[in-house]
């Protein structure tokens, strides 16, 4: 796996994670709701921890800096 996602894109998924997981900690979320919003969180952590993101492939998309 080629890393295609940059360190702009991760911390944007990190932050998003962070806040999926508040909401549903503070109770705002909760139900059905709540647990797929905690599965998405574990996503984004998940591909911001291995730089990689399987749909950017699907969609040509590399937010990763070009290496001269």
């Amino acid at each position: 796996m080629k890393a295609n996602i940059g360190k702009s894109d991760k911390l944007i998924r990190l932050l998003l994670a962070l806040i999926g997981v508040l909401l549903y900690v503070f109770n705002v979320v909760s139900g059905t709701f709540g647990i797929v919003i905690l599965v998405i969180a574990a996503l984004l952590i998940f591909t911001s921890l291995i730089n990689y993101c399987p749909l950017y492939t699907l969609f040509g998309i590399n937010t990763c800096k070009k290496e001269k």
